[in-house]
């Protein structure tokens, strides 16, 4: 009898554990670039316990290239990549079996920035002025072109030069006149920390169809609908509660690993709880096709991409 019993109990610990191996499914997420406030939403999730609390195991990654996690998504080595509206796009357009699940930003982020001190108060005193990207990758230069064009200016009114990732350091420096893809959440915070007092041109006011700056991307039919859903919800409530506790959310992302608690990231933090996606599962489609139309007047898409084929 004794016996019967040991085992009984050594059957029901077995399916227990074997149940909990299977309650909660396992997802890889690959970020953007690395740990930062702009992904405030799906720290807070996994740190909350928001993922677990839907069924998923949300293992979170940070990429060693960042131009390749929505191509290891199409690939399907990966299950969710952090890309951006713009990128996700061209990527469609080319062929990649890529769609958009959510969004992490709702608002654009780069800006046309400029020190404050200097004498380009308004766009069109960029003419004759040097101009430092980060990336050579076309949108850059085609949104710098659309917010000339808006100011009576010709991309050939200036001279674009790609700086690498030290973007305010070289504006501080005066090594260029103004930078293209500050991010307005941190590069003014950057330049202010280091002395400096900048200035933004934002690009959604500047003849630039706005867009969604970061939004979580699957490749079609790798990941079903219901647990995109359950990711989704997750994110949502995470969302939720970073605009309802605003601080105490900080801490939350700040513990996720030691290296999160600087100066910078405490101001931009601020900066971007406001950018956050409300309802992260929604999506404007008139705002993808008039983008991708921009895309497709400056040359960067062939074909203007079917919404229906990319946007869940």
């Amino acid at each position: 009898m004794q016996r019967l019993c040991v085992r009984s109990v050594i059957i029901v610990w077995m399916f227990l554990a074997v149940s909990s191996a299977y309650a909660e499914e396992k997802l890889t997420l690959m970020l953007d670039w690395f740990v930062n406030p702009d992904h405030g939403a799906l720290i807070v999730a996994q740190q909350k316990g928001l993922f677990a609390e839907q069924g998923l195991d949300v293992r979170i990654q940070e990429p060693t290239d960042p131009s390749m996690p929505a191509k290891l998504v199409a690939a399907g080595n990966i299950d969710l990549a952090v890309s951006y509206q713009p990128q996700l796009i061209q990527d469609v357009a080319i062929g990649l079996p890529l769609m958009r699940i959510s969004t992490l930003i709702g608002t654009p982020l780069n800006t046309l920035m400029v020190l404050d001190s200097s004498e380009i108060k308004r766009i069109a005193d960029l003419k004759g002025k040097t101009i430092g990207t980060s990336i050579a990758d076309g949108v850059s230069e085609a949104t710098v072109e659309a917010m000339l064009k808006k100011s009576g200016l010709s991309i050939h009114d200036v001279n674009i030069i790609n700086m690498g990732w030290g973007l305010s350091s070289a504006l501080a420096s005066k090594k260029v006149d103004a930078i293209y893809g500050g991010y307005r959440n941190f590069e003014l915070h950057q330049l202010a920390i280091e002395g400096f007092k900048g200035r933004a041109f934002y690009v959604e006011e500047e003849g630039v169809p706005p867009y969604d700056e970061l939004v979580v991307v699957a490749k079609k039919g790798h990941v079903s609908p219901e647990t995109l859903g359950k990711f989704n919800r997750a994110v949502e409530l995470a969302t939720q509660y970073i605009v309802n506790h605003q601080e105490t959310a900080w801490d939350i992302f700040k513990s996720y690993k030691g290296d999160l608690d600087t100066e910078l990231n405490r101001l931009a933090w601020k900066d971007t709880v406001v950018r956050f996606a409300l309802r992260p599962a929604a999506v404007d489609v008139q705002r993808y096709e008039e983008y991708a139309a921009f895309l497709k007047q400056t040359g960067l898409i062939k074909n203007v991409p079917e919404s229906q084929d990319y946007l869940w």
